[in-house]
C-alpha cells in the first residue's frame, strides 16, 4: 500500500504543533509558519489544513472553554498525533535520502 503523501503546508502545519507543544490553538501555528518561513498564511487554508490533517488521524483536536475575550467562543486546540510523528518522520527520512550526495551539484551552479 502507497503511503498518503505529505504535502509542504501539511508538513510546515505538523512541525509548527511538535515545536509549539501538545494543545495549541490555530493562531500560534500561522504566526510560527509566519515568522519562521518568512510567508503569509491565510487563517482559511490554515484551518482547511488542520481539519485535512484531523480527517487523516495524524492530530487531535479538542474544544477548549468558551472565553469572554472571544465573545463566548472556544478556541479548538491540536495536538500531533503518533500517526503524524511517524509521518513526519517518515518525510524528514525520506528528503535526507533524496539529499544526499547533492550538495555539491548545487555548489558548483
Amino acid at each position: 500500500m502507497a503511503r498518503e503523501s505529505l504535502g509542504e503546508f501539511e508538513h510546515l502545519i505538523l512541525l509548527s504543533i511538535l515545536r509549539l507543544g501538545p494543545e495549541v490553538y490555530g493562531v500560534p501555528i500561522i504566526k510560527e509558519i509566519e515568522e519562521r518561513t518568512g510567508r503569509p498564511v491565510s487563517q482559511a487554508a490554515a484551518y482547511l489544513t488542520l481539519r485535512r490533517l484531523q480527517g487523516k488521524g495524524w492530530i487531535a483536536s479538542r474544544l477548549g472553554e468558551p472565553t469572554p475575550e472571544r465573545g463566548g467562543r472556544a478556541k479548538r486546540y491540536f495536538s500531533l498525533r503518533e500517526a503524524g510523528k511517524r509521518r513526519l518522520a517518515d518525510a524528514r527520512n525520506a528528503l535526507f535520502e533524496m539529499w544526499d550526495g547533492v550538495a555539491p551539484q548545487l555548489d558548483r551552479s
